[in-house]
């Protein structure tokens, strides 16, 4: 992806950020599963430089379906989720807006059902806390992000996608030894039917981060 010229702000701001976790399985609606796989398609097999455009027009639908069901948590989260995939993808500053949006959705969607989607709506605030710069650029911390995702899991103890962002969270921190005690409960987190192509694409991510992590750190996770 060739970035702007912000790049400077934008790179340190969502180079890692992966369009914050996906809803785990459990009564998702038709239209939100839709959007979920539409999501997937896009984050997984489109090319990089049509993923701004492909995320834009996948938020505008986002947004219509939430807007029609205002009281409805399931579209907000994914409303969530989409933005911080664009946020990623547009790299410039209008990535902290979305993400803000994305936050403030995700907040909404708690007021109305926390546990939603199996806490994909805590999974979803803990990759955008861990992610996003800290005051003054953003609203990022690091503990809040932990907070979340430990409830994520609390909800969901096998999710594939808090165990990873818990990982991305603990290697970023230097934490490389439970990063990927996490790394390996992702990988053998038991698959969500419907939901095939979101866990193919979130192992591939998982096994990368360990593989990483075990070459580069080899050392510390054999003293362990």
């Amino acid at each position: 992806m060739t970035l702007r010229p912000i790049t400077l702000l934008a790179a340190p701001l969502f180079a890692l950020l992966c369009a914050s976790a996906m809803a785990s399985d459990g009564g998702m609606e038709p239209a939100v599963a839709d959007i979920a796989h539409r999501w997937a398609a896009i984050t997984y097999h489109t090319q990089a430089s049509g993923q701004e455009a492909a995320f834009k027009a996948l938020a505008e639908t986002a947004d219509q379906l939430a807007s029609s069901a205002p009281n409805d948590p399931q579209p907000k989260v994914w409303q969530a989720i989409v933005l911080s995939s664009y946020a990623k993808a547009n790299g410039g500053l209008g990535a902290l807006s979305a993400v803000r949006k994305a936050r403030d959705l995700l907040l909404d969607a708690e007021a109305l059902e926390p546990t939603t989607l199996g806490g994909s709506i805590y999974t979803s605030l803990g990759s955008l806390y861990a992610k996003v710069p800290g005051w003054p650029i953003g609203f990022g911390d690091k503990d809040k992000a932990r907070h979340y995702l430990d409830t994520a899991l609390t909800i969901n103890p096998e999710g594939i996608d808090a165990h990873y962002f818990y990982a991305s969270l603990l290697a970023d921190q230097g934490n490389f030894s439970d990063a990927a005690a996490h790394l390996k409960q992702a990988l053998a987190a038991p698959p969500r039917p419907g939901r095939e192509d979101a866990d193919a694409g979130r192992r591939d991510e998982a096994q990368a981060l360990l593989d990483s992590i075990r070459q580069d750190h080899g050392d510390t996770l054999a003293a362990r």
